[in-house]
């Protein structure tokens, strides 16, 4: 069976959905499936690289800078996607047909392109949705409806149209489909986010000791630091918690709100909050599993149900997480239904401090609710899992042509 991956961003870029997607192709490749993995980077000389990394052969598209480009240079990059990649690659992708294309969203703009490949191939094809936009941005107040929104709103919805089935996050994205274009509309089923559940030869880190941070309980976020990650929120957290000495929060990451994080920090004096910049992923990992409690920020006018990537690495490392989130979120239940975390609405400022002090006040309980996460993440979020759930929609008679018996595991790539 040959696979397609159309992903925006992959190795080496640290983003969690990068690593979701290099996981799951190994393990699509672990399956004795043949994976091709078709990405876009500005990083690159040529318009199109291709080469061989433990089996997954990856295809690079040359494309204008799009992430960390500003919003208005990175919208009219972003929209050329399809075009850019059919022009550059469309030769490769001639030759190298697939029988499932899987692409990743975001971005939305990759609909035209599958929708090409799926005419001239006549495969399936599967949607995984982790961003439903341009509502999340309307509901932040980044858009306002008009031209622009109703011509995302259009690639949108042919984004969807493009998918045979749509893997959403959780139960609460089915409602959001349901209200929004009808039940029946598009094929839908919730996919969870993965991860591997064993992550070979992490390498050994000293953070803490490094960061001057050995006596210090600290709070973790990691991951993209943008409009929906309300870094207002973070800073008001650190600041109602400056006279404790006990508490750091530590954040790492980049995005469209990192510098202005850095310059709220500075101007504000704040002592116990620090950013640091992206680091690489396996480096990351071990990271993580020197701090004490995982934080998750989401903005309070968001209606969708995020389940945001950085939430595995913090079961991964069997950290409690604290969560300040949108109200009617699906991480409530999640979260606290397996006492692996505590959630707090944001805008709850006075509940969110109280929840960061009972965390730093009592070990037992941060062992307790990071040992649950793992158990959680052991349960619903594995690769396996949703490596198997995707390729049950792969055509039956190629399916049968799979062997049961599954391969070695494949080995972490090598990338430039």
């Amino acid at each position: 069976m040959r696979i397609l991956i159309l992903v925006d961003c992959y190795f080496p870029i640290y983003k969690s959905g990068a690593k979701q997607i290099h996981d799951l192709g190994a393990e699509f490749l672990r399956h004795g499936h043949e994976v091709t993995v078709l990405t876009t980077t500005h990083e690159i000389s040529h318009d199109l690289e291709v080469s061989m990394q433990r089996g997954v052969c990856v295809a690079r598209v040359r494309t204008p800078q799009i992430k960390g480009a500003s919003n208005l240079r990175r919208g009219f990059n972003e929209i050329r996607i399809s075009a850019l990649v059919w022009r550059k690659a469309g030769g490769f992708l001639s030759k190298h047909p697939a029988d499932l294309i899987v692409f990743y969203s975001p971005t939305i703009f990759l609909g035209a392109l599958v929708s090409r490949l799926k005419a001239m191939w006549h495969c399936r094809s599967y949607l995984i949705l982790r961003d439903i936009f341009p509502e999340w941005a309307l509901n932040a107040g980044v858009l306002k409806r008009g031209l622009t929104y109703r011509f995302f709103r259009k690639k949108e919805i042919e984004q969807y149209g493009a998918a045979d089935i749509i893997g959403v996050q959780s139960e609460g994205d089915l409602e959001y489909f349901g209200r929004n274009f009808g039940l029946g509309r598009f094929r839908l089923e919730v996919l969870l986010n993965w991860t591997k559940l064993d992550e070979s030869n992490p390498p050994k880190t000293e953070f803490r000791l490094r960061l001057g941070l050995v006596n210090r309980i600290v709070f973790f976020f990691g991951g993209n630091i943008g409009i929906a990650q309300d870094i207002d929120n973070l800073i008001r957290l650190a600041a109602s918690l400056a006279g404790d000495s006990r508490i750091f929060f530590l954040i790492v990451g980049e995005g469209s709100e990192a510098r202005r994080l850095e310059a709220t920090i500075a101007e504000r004096r704040l002592p116990n909050i620090r950013r640091l910049p992206p680091i690489e992923q396996r480096e990351y990992i071990s990271m993580v599993s020197e701090f004490d409690v995982g934080l998750i920020s989401l903005d309070r006018r968001l209606k969708n149900h995020n389940i945001p990537g950085k939430l595995l690495s913090y079961f991964y490392s069997e950290i409690p997480v604290l969560a300040s989130i949108n109200a009617g979120s699906d991480l409530f239940a999640l979260l606290e239904g397996n006492q692996a975390g505590i959630c707090v609405a944001n805008g709850d400022d006075e509940g969110l401090r109280a929840a960061a002090l009972q965390l730093a006040s009592d070990r037992d309980l941060r062992q307790r609710m990071g040992r649950n996460g793992r158990l959680l993440l052991e349960e619903k979020f594995t690769v396996e899992s949703a490596a198997q759930q995707i390729m049950q929609h792969l055509p039956r008679p190629v399916l049968s042509l799979v062997p049961r018996v599954l391969l070695p595991a494949v080995k972490e790539p090598v990338t430039s």
